[in-house]
């Protein structure tokens, strides 16, 4: 290809929409294919352009290496109380259990568009029914709830049913285990964005529940909340960062093997 030919191409690319790919004959019958990118315009295949970062994907018992790990089963060190104390809540065996009256534990840091891995187990020994069997909540943002409760065998009101998103999008399948046994979250979330007091995108789900998809990119429509103005509230701005936190509704749900990955917004 000539110097005087690529000249051309690349003139050309200058004035093409970002994301759009684009040909251009170099000599007659042969095509160059480009790609207009975030990154910048590259040859279709190029070996040149930069490649993903390269990680260790981890194991069911591992984070990947880029994931910031929240809990390792040892200690709340990365946690507080809900007022920003010490967290309260019990360590043992690799796991934390949730404290009656001890109000939730929150991450010291915060976090905004993420990739959240958390795994939990409701009360072996079943007590109550509905709503007040195994209940608890993961919390992005410490604003937006992912219900957790015993929801095997137990009926209650689909949209606060395990992994729910709180009074606003029901999952698809209920995919819970037996009460006692170890179940796992996987939730992608993308922030809403502010604009002033606007909200000029939404946030978003994708949770998957024991492996299986359970909420399919959810646009969440405004707040999470039980019945009140919350369960219907329209968007509140806040900021682009908040805590996970994780609820105490006087159940002994544990937690273990939690951890993040922050993603681009």
């Amino acid at each position: 290809m000539s110097r005087v030919v690529l000249t051309s191409v690349l003139a050309c690319l200058l004035a093409i929409p970002a994301g759009c790919a684009v040909e251009q004959t170099a000599k007659k019958g042969e095509k160059i294919m480009y790609a207009q990118t975030d990154t910048g315009r590259w040859l279709i295949h190029d070996m040149n352009r930069p490649a993903p970062l390269v990680i260790t994907p981890g194991t069911e018992s591992t984070a990947p290496s880029d994931a910031i790990v929240l809990f390792d089963g040892t200690d709340l060190s990365k946690w507080t109380s809900g007022d920003g104390g010490p967290a309260k809540w019990v360590v043992r065996d690799g796991y934390t259990e949730a404290v009656k009256g001890s109000g939730p534990v929150k991450t010291a840091d915060e976090f905004g568009s993420c990739q959240l891995h958390v795994e939990f187990a409701t009360p072996e020994k079943i007590t109550g029914s509905s709503q007040g069997r195994g209940n608890s909540g993961v919390f992005l943002q410490g604003i937006y709830e992912v219900q957790v409760l015993d929801s095997y065998e137990n009926a209650t009101y689909p949209d606060g049913q395990c992994a729910a998103l709180y009074g606003r999008a029901v999952p698809l399948v209920n995919a819970c285990r037996k009460p006692g046994e170890w179940q796992s979250y996987d939730i992608i979330y993308h922030r809403p964005i502010f604009k002033g007091k606007k909200v000029v995108r939404k946030a978003t789900f994708t949770v998957l529940h024991n492996g299986v998809l359970v909420q399919d990119h959810v646009e969440l429509t405004g707040g999470t909340g039980w019945r009140g103005p919350h369960a219907i509230s329209e968007y509140e701005p806040h900021p682009d960062k908040g805590p996970i936190m994780l609820q105490d509704h006087g159940n002994p749900v544990r937690y273990r093997n939690i951890w993040i990955r922050q993603l681009r917004d």
